[in-house]
């Protein structure tokens, strides 16, 4: 594959992780700001059903849609020789943008919600962040298990979730390619190139 043919790649799993991040600090405003309000339940009861609420969700969420994932990752295929690896920080940024009014939407219910269960909507918008995040950990398990990360073409995605009736599959790469590790985590140290050239040849003669 020449340079006139290249396409760009985001990490999988760090769009799980901004959808983690944004639910989850959305979730936790939106909760300090509803105890604040008595509610017709009082404020013991909306903590215990917001403490349940928030385990259910999050044991939901993470376990929502497992056989696409489970299918994507039974067919992946090597990513090409001049695939241009995007910015962690871009995905993030997209990811955050995209949803935007729907964090609102789910910010301002958590927070009405308060005048019935003072902190419980907030809990069930942390329990999604929560369970996004523990289904980041899980792919970075299986890409440190296989010393191989996951990339999604970020036009199929659309900004919205790499397992979208769209995505037609994912990619692998080197464990060393783009700046995020396995799970979507921010890479410490050492940049590598804007290509998956250098990771894919890290990553040949791994498992």
């Amino acid at each position: 594959m020449g340079r006139g043919s290249s396409y760009a790649l985001a990490r999988v799993a760090v769009y799980l992780r901004a959808a983690a991040g944004a639910w989850w600090w959305t979730g936790v405003a939106a909760g300090a700001i509803g105890m604040v309000v008595p509610g017709w339940s009082g404020r013991r009861i909306g903590v215990m059903a917001g403490i349940v609420l928030f385990l259910l969700v999050a044991v939901v969420t993470y376990a929502v849609r497992r056989r696409r994932y489970a299918g994507l990752l039974g067919a992946l295929t090597t990513a090409g020789k001049w695939v241009v690896l995007r910015d962690r920080k871009v995905t993030l940024r997209e990811w955050r943008q995209v949803h935007r009014w729907w964090l609102a939407l789910g910010f301002v219910l958590a927070v009405a919600s308060s005048v019935v269960l003072p902190g419980a909507g907030g809990a069930v918008l942390a329990g999604v962040g929560a369970g996004l995040w523990a289904k980041s950990v899980w792919l970075g398990r299986w890409e440190l298990r296989n010393e191989q990360l996951l990339w999604v073409r970020p036009e199929w995605a659309d900004g919205r979730s790499p397992v979208r009736k769209q995505v037609r599959g994912w990619m692998t790469t080197g464990p060393l390619a783009g700046d995020a590790v396995a799970g979507g985590a921010r890479r410490r140290a050492g940049g590598a190139p804007g290509t998956a050239r250098a990771g894919a040849k890290a990553g040949a003669g791994s498992g």
